[in-house]
């Protein structure tokens, strides 16, 4: 059986039983009372936070890229996300609070790509003398660097939270490098 084959009859496995179980997601509603989050993790296939955090359907947003890093693409998407909300007249956490979790992960790929300056610098959008701030070969560093990036955006809420943690592969572990706190002081 081909790969895509495979992967259509699990879906259809997971759509009997989804159904079956009376969880299948409506449309969107007015309030998202089970988002409680927007998960920025790395694209990388040992580390789905869907899995790591044993998330629930619905409960948060998961935007995964190279490095799971804070990127102008990311943050373009963010904000579309945002203006989908406003259109739907969507709350995320349904009122409640809000997260934005930066999730970085030990022998991440981007780290291989420390002596490709140029392609780096394409990537996060700036010169390759800025490459040093966003601390590449450092997970612990690059976590805190991208929590630093988003709480300057002013467009995202001062009062959701935000952490930083970084994922190692070795143990399965989370360490906490950013403890959450709101975005900005309100």
């Amino acid at each position: 059986m081909r790969y895509t084959e495979t992967l259509l009859a699990r879906n259809k496995d997971f759509a009997r039983k989804q159904a079956a179980a009376g969880t299948l997601m409506p449309s969107l509603p007015k309030q998202l009372p089970h988002v409680k989050a927007v998960i920025i993790g790395c694209a990388d296939m040992r580390v789905d936070p869907a899995q790591l955090l044993q998330l629930k359907p619905g409960e948060a947003v998961v935007m995964r890229n190279i490095g799971g890093r804070v990127t102008p693409g990311l943050l373009q998407q963010l904000g579309l996300l945002g203006r989908i909300g406003e259109v739907a007249q969507a709350i995320p956490g349904g009122g409640g609070e809000f997260h934005i979790v930066v999730l970085h992960h030990t022998d991440c790929g981007i780290t291989r790509l420390a002596n490709n300056p140029e392609m780096l610098a394409g990537y996060f959008e700036v010169s390759e003398a800025e490459l040093a701030e966003k601390a590449v070969t450092d997970p612990e560093a690059a976590v805190a660097a991208d929590v630093k990036a988003l709480r300057a955006v002013p467009a995202l809420p001062a009062q959701w939270m935000i952490s930083g943690q970084v994922y190692d592969v070795a143990t399965g572990a989370l360490r906490v490098v950013v403890p959450a706190a709101p975005l900005r002081a309100c």
